[in-house]
């Protein structure tokens, strides 16, 4: 059964701009060649963590939302594991109502970019 998820991964803040990128690249290229849809994609840059994870005060998040089957998020979750770049992560399966939400906001700050 598809149904839509989002998923926010940390990577480490030692990474360049180039590293950042082939790893966001290697999950969205993941997801798609496993019969996966993009929907949206965030770059939330660099942040400060809430608390020390793995001896780091900061990370580059970034957010993928996604339309798939479940034995997809398993299998990317595995990924997420087996990467030494990314230090958190976590995937949500999206109901009616966060969808309506993540579309909503989507279309707010897609018209305040535009102003």
């Amino acid at each position: 059964m598809v149904k839509q998820y989002e998923t926010v991964f940390i990577a480490t803040p030692v990474l360049s701009e180039t590293q950042m990128k082939e790893a966001v690249a290697k999950y969205v290229n993941f997801i798609t060649e496993n019969g996966g849809e993009i929907v949206h994609e965030e770059d939330w840059g660099l942040r400060q963590l809430a608390y020390p994870i793995q001896h780091k005060k900061s990370g580059f998040y970034h957010l993928i939302e996604f339309k798939a089957n479940t034995e997809l998020v398993a299998n990317l979750e595995t990924q997420y594991h087996r990467d030494e770049r990314i230090i958190r992560f976590i995937t949500v399966a999206l109901d009616k109502h966060a969808v309506a939400y993540s579309e909503k906001r989507r279309a707010n700050k897609k018209s305040a970019e535009q102003k």
